[in-house]
């Protein structure tokens, strides 16, 4: 079924009674007079909304350099708009009150703050510090004058600023030294309570950064260098004791050391002539090279700023130092290199006697250097020690005074163990150079054991001899954090004798250049000794008897060297 939906009309017979003729007619007067009331009502509205020149006007006051200013302008502005009509602009620095965002009502006032910046130079005074040396050759209370006292300088930049014409603020914001302080040294007679030895040749000795020698006895000391800065890697006399080869801390920010030289005088009130000899980073190797005139070899890395604190070249320079100071660099005998297994770390060298041939060791063999060749020769391999820390262990290395045998420490397997790399055990070794391979000739005398071989010494029935000293470990499977003994044994190994210091002392720390044979026999004897390092104090011990004499007590010797 279909449904539809239509506007009816109906006739007025059939519309309701109430729909009358008189009610349309009241009807439509009403809606006449509705439509009336409508439009008065909108007249009067529109009459009440301003126009749109009135719409919005407000007055706000802007004060800028030192005036004040009243501007017009629309509600919904910004402190921007308002500095747009006054025609005014900011500079870098300055600033308005409220912020430039702000919406402002009637009445606000907008404040420009002028700023102005001034940098202003001020130099400041270093003072500089003293240092007091000890030494025990001086009476009691006699003070001698090392080194003047010189102030330094720095400059300090200060930034001030100004808020229309007022200053508000000043701060550092840059600083240098223009001139570094030099310190004043000052040397303390300390009344030595050793007794002096009469010694020969010159010993020299590093003493809290710098260098001393010893001259004619042990009580006839000398300051060198008095720099305070020198760091111990590399402390050596040339073979004939007229000139120091050292390093010095550096002062580039950028370099680890410096190698520099000093030429002894004789005379002990004659200046001493320091030479820079321009070479930087050295921390394995650097040696004057035996029979020639001052020619020094060196080895370098490059400094890193991750541990150990560089990457090893494994390279080796030669230079040449002429008497008056000046350098000449010579051929270089090896290139940059990867230097074999842990690399990173860096190997050694060593001079034959007669500098006719050179040796090197590093972490994974020991050998011998082509002169001029820019290669090596492997003599012994040698496994690697895993040491779990960010240092590598290198075999010491050391020739025989007849320049026929090489004395090393070789590290070897543990039976029973698992990793050979991590074997607690070394042994002191001997590298022939004709007639044979290595020989192990002291079992398990630790990884620090430092082999020194005496001077040639001629026997009655003219056999050339010699002994070599080297350091035993207390607790050889603990070598590496052990404390140690001086030993010593002939060439051959036989004879071995350990006797400083005695039984129930405490041990030598090991170290690189822990000490140094005489060159001759003391106090007139044809018995040599050797120069000790112990408890930071020298001591002399006589191979013969045994015994030991301390020759200073300052507790700040860390190198020494004897020629």
């Amino acid at each position: 079924m279909r449904l539809y939906h239509s506007r009816m009309r109906l006739s007025p017979e059939e519309q309701p009674r109430w729909v009358s003729k008189g009610f349309r007619k009241d009807l439509k007067d009403c809606q006449l007079w509705l439509a009336a009331l409508i439009l008065v009502m909108t007249i009067s509205l529109a009459s009440c909304t301003p126009t749109q020149a009135d719409q919005g006007l407000i007055l706000a006051t802007i004060r800028a350099d030192g005036t004040e200013t009243s501007i017009e302008l629309t509600a919904g502005s910004t402190v921007q708009d308002v500095l747009s009509v006054a025609g005014l602009n900011l500079g870098t620095l300055d600033y308005t009150e409220p912020p430039l965002y702000s919406m402002i009502a009637s009445g606000t006032t907008v404040t420009i703050i002028r700023v102005e910046e001034e940098f202003d130079i001020e130099q400041v005074v270093i003072p500089f510090e003293q240092q007091v040396l000890r030494n025990e050759s001086m009476p009691e209370g006699q003070t001698r004058l090392l080194q003047m006292g010189v102030n330094g300088i720095q400059e300090i930049t200060y930034r001030r600023v100004f808020e229309d014409g007022k200053e508000t603020s000043s701060s550092p914001v840059k600083s240098v030294i223009v001139q570094e302080a030099v310190p004043e040294i000052l040397m303390v007679g300390s009344q030595a309570p050793f007794t002096s030895i009469t010694i020969p040749g010159r010993l020299s000795y590093l003493l809290a950064g710098n260098a001393w020698i010893m001259e004619g006895s042990t009580g006839n000391r000398r300051p060198v260098v008095t720099t305070g800065d020198l760091d111990g890697r590399i402390f050596s006399l040339s073979p004939d004791g007229k000139w120091l080869l050292f390093t010095r801390l550096s002062k580039n920010a950028d370099d680890i050391n410096d190698l520099w030289a000093a030429k002894i005088g004789d005379d002990v009130d004659a200046d001493i002539l320091l030479v820079d000899l321009k070479v930087s980073n050295i921390i394995h190797y650097a040696e004057w090279r035996p029979g020639t005139t001052y020619t020094i070899a060196y080895s370098t890395v490059e400094p890193r700023s991750t541990a150990p604190g560089w990457q090893a070249n494994n390279d080796l320079n030669l230079i040449r130092l002429f008497e008056g100071g000046q350098v000449r660099p010579l051929e270089v005998e090896l290139e940059t290199n990867m230097g074999g297994n842990y690399g990173w770390w860096g190997m050694t060298f060593a001079w034959a006697p007669d500098g006719s041939g050179m040796a090197y060791a590093r972490p994974d063999s020991i050998g011998l250097v082509v002169l001029g060749g820019n290669s090596v020769i492997p003599l012994m391999d040698v496994i690697t020690v895993q040491t779990r820390g960010d240092w590598a262990w290198v075999p010491a290395l050391a020739w025989g005074p007849d320049g026929m045998v090489i004395y090393t420490v070789d590290h070897v397997a543990a039976l029973g163990s698992g990793s050979p790399e991590e074997s607690p055990l070394f042994d002191l070794a001997a590298i022939p150079l004709v007639g044979g391979g290595p020989v192990s000739l002291v079992s398990q005398s630790g990884m620090f054991s430092y082999p020194l071989p005496s001077p040639l010494q001629i026997k009655d029935s003219g056999e050339n001899a010699y002994q070599i000293a080297f350091l035993q470990s207390i607790f050889p499977t603990q070598s590496e954090t052990s404390r140690y003994r001086l030993a010593l044994m002939d060439r051959d190994g036989s004879n071995r004798r350990i006797f400083f210091p005695p039984e129930g002392s405490s041990g030598i720390n090991p170290q690189n250049g822990w000490g140094a044979w005489s060159p001759g026999g003391l106090d007139g004897s044809e018995s040599y000794s050797l120069a000790v390092i112990y408890q930071d104090n020298l001591w002399m011990v006589d191979i013969e008897s045994g015994e030991a004499r301390q020759i200073t007590g300052d507790d700040l010797v860390s190198r020494v060297d004897w020629k």
